[in-house]
């Protein structure tokens, strides 16, 4: 497939760009940060997303979705980075919608897809229960109780915990900790007796969600896949959201360089405009092809998942990896490059480099994905 977009995605891009710019510009998270805004999203614009279409574009047309892909999702998630857009849409509409599109049974879909086409539910992945991504490390026990399963245990980082209808929770039905064999994913209601979620303030001023489940009730039916076999599933919804967030920190990266380049030509000092000092020069660019260079993978990554969602997760790697790097250079050289005023709460790029570093910490940061990515290239 030709590394480009088609003329279908530059057009969802274009239109992206133009709204992110008008509804959600870095101005409506400073105000979202300095309200202490109690959802951390302006629920409006997260309406207006769901009417666009954005809420379904990897729901299938059967279950009111307009079904366009990863490489849809990435173009809209790359404009959020721009605009450091505060909403769910990689929980959701990403990696909800993938967990109940490739693993849900047909009454799980029918339940939840048209409501997360419709921008009417929010659903979070509760995964990580330390400080570093470590996906089968799972002391989260479900234990068969009667017809179902009783859930117990804790989950910390849940990205958009605190407003999510429904989690999408890792648990032990088998095994030890850290074997892959023996994980279950389960639908948890939010509402759900014996669950209790804390939300957590992070640096970057988003979502995140500490969630306790203590002698948690649930029916079979509310399995997701099948029991001790969740992990594969598990890294199938964890790989379509790191191919999102890759796609969000690409955004920010250019958005980064663009801003500082723009500076460069207006920054004046000792009488001299410092874009033409030839150093800044070199480090602009370089920094531009390094951006280049994270464009190609991540495209590709996401073109990957389209047409072969089972063997996408070196190119996965090798994005988030990638990226994750790439975006936090960006971040560091434009404040280097704006001075002093670079580090002050009134511009925004001290709001950029704070956003990619959660990014690139959320899922797997660059040493986790390229040791990742190094083990399944033996393969």
């Amino acid at each position: 497939m030709a590394m480009v977009l088609s003329e279908e995605a530059g057009m969802l891009k274009d239109a992206a760009k133009g709204f992110l710019a008008d509804s959600a510009p870095v101005s409506q998270l400073r105000k979202l940060r300095d309200t202490e805004s109690a959802d951390g999203f302006d629920r409006d614009t997260w309406k207006a997303m769901a009417e666009m279409g954005w809420t379904s574009v990897l729901v299938p047309e059967a279950h009111g979705g307009v079904e366009m892909g990863h490489v849809a999702a990435g173009v809209i998630a790359e404009e959020m980075g721009r605009t450091l857009t505060a909403s769910p849409f990689l929980s959701t509409a990403v990696m909800g919608a993938t967990a109940l599109t490739r693993f849900g049974c047909e009454a799980q879909k029918g339940e939840w897809l048209p409501r997360i086409a419709g921008g009417e539910a929010i659903t979070a992945l509760a995964v990580d229960e330390g400080r570093k991504h470590a996906p089968a490390h799972v002391e989260t026990r479900a234990e068969r109780s009667g017809n179902g399963f009783k859930l117990n245990g804790k989950k910390s980082f849940v990205a958009d915990g605190h407003i999510a209808d429904m989690l999408i929770v890792s648990a032990r039905t088998a095994g030890g900790d850290a074997e892959e064999d023996g994980v279950s994913l389960f639908l948890v209601p939010q509402d759900a007796a014996g669950v209790t979620i804390e939300r957590a303030s992070m640096v970057d001023s988003r979502n995140s969600a500490r969630v306790t489940l203590e002698n948690v009730e649930l029916n079979a039916d509310a399995v997701l896949g099948d029991v001790d076999n969740g992990y594969k599933p598990l890294e199938a919804v964890l790989d379509a959201g790191r191919a999102g967030l890759s796609a969000e920190m690409s955004g920010s990266a250019q958005e980064c360089l663009e801003q500082t380049v723009e500076y460069l030509k207006e920054r004046k000092q000792f009488g001299e405009v410092i874009g033409t000092y030839q150093g800044l020069q070199h480090r602009a660019a370089h920094l531009y092809s390094e951006i280049e260079l994270g464009k190609s993978i991540v495209l590709k990554t996401l073109q990957t998942l389209d047409l072969a969602p089972d063997h996408a997760a070196m190119m996965v790697s090798a994005a988030k990896s990638k990226m994750g790097s790439v975006a936090q250079l960006a971040a560091q050289e434009a404040i280097q490059m704006h001075g002093g005023i670079g580090m002050t709460d009134e511009y925004d790029i001290g709001f950029f480099i704070k956003r990619v570093r959660v990014a690139a910490a959320l899922f797997g940061d660059t040493n986790y994905h390229t040791d990742k990515f190094a083990r399944l290239r033996k393969y």
